[in-house]
């Protein structure tokens, strides 16, 4: 339902001390990216760590890109993921192969949300996932022009920070909102102020 306040989902978490971080000042997930190009990379072995820190009721969320099924599988077991994330051009064999082992974020360009969105609606584990273009850079979308094409349930990412979520909120009513570079004191390494704002304006939007 459109008065819902989404979820959280505090992406980019490198240590365990910044998930337990996110956790505690209200984060519904986690994200831990294992994408080696990724300047957020972490190890499944801390990832792990971070999961386990944070109890069961926080989810937790592998971000892949252009790794192979088998390695998206193994990792995301060894560190204890609760959910995939997948980034990049795959096919749906790719992703319905995953989805089968774990419920799945179909991440998609604004370029691609009408037809990727239509692909997944009726597949119950793949959630769509709009993010910019270049995944981390901290660039906001032009969410205006995407409210038209904006599925219901998705998720939504790029350049969100404390002072324009609630707008994005307004806009698209995503069913969660996630957040990296704009919670950071540097890439990696979170700020709490900025976790707990972002966290405290996503909350606010609760009619």
């Amino acid at each position: 339902m459109a008065d819902l306040t989404p979820r959280v989902k505090i992406c980019g978490t490198t240590s365990v001390h910044d998930a337990v971080l996110s956790a505690q000042a209200g984060a519904d997930a986690l994200g831990f990216i294992f994408a080696p190009i990724s300047k957020r990379l972490v190890s499944p072995q801390v990832a792990r760590a971070a999961s386990l820190s944070v109890g069961p009721t926080v989810a937790r969320v592998g971000v892949f890109l252009d790794q192979g099924l088998d390695e998206v599988l193994r990792t995301a077991e060894a560190a204890r993921m609760s959910a995939v994330q997948l980034h990049g051009p795959l096919s749906e064999a790719f992703v319905r192969a995953v989805a089968d082992f774990y419920p799945v974020l179909r991440v998609l360009r604004p370029a691609d949300l009408a037809a990727g969105a239509e692909v997944w609606a009726s597949v119950p584990a793949v959630t769509s996932m709009l993010d910019a273009p270049q995944p981390g850079g901290g660039v906001p979308l032009e969410w205006e022009g995407l409210r038209e094409t904006f599925p219901p349930g998705a998720w939504l990412a790029g350049g969100l920070g404390p002072w324009n979520v609630a707008e994005a909120i307004r806009v698209l009513q995503p069913a969660c909102v996630d957040a990296v570079s704009q919670l950071e004191a540097r890439p990696g390494v979170k700020d709490p102020a900025k976790v707990a704002a972002f966290i405290g304006a996503v909350r606010a939007t609760t009619p």
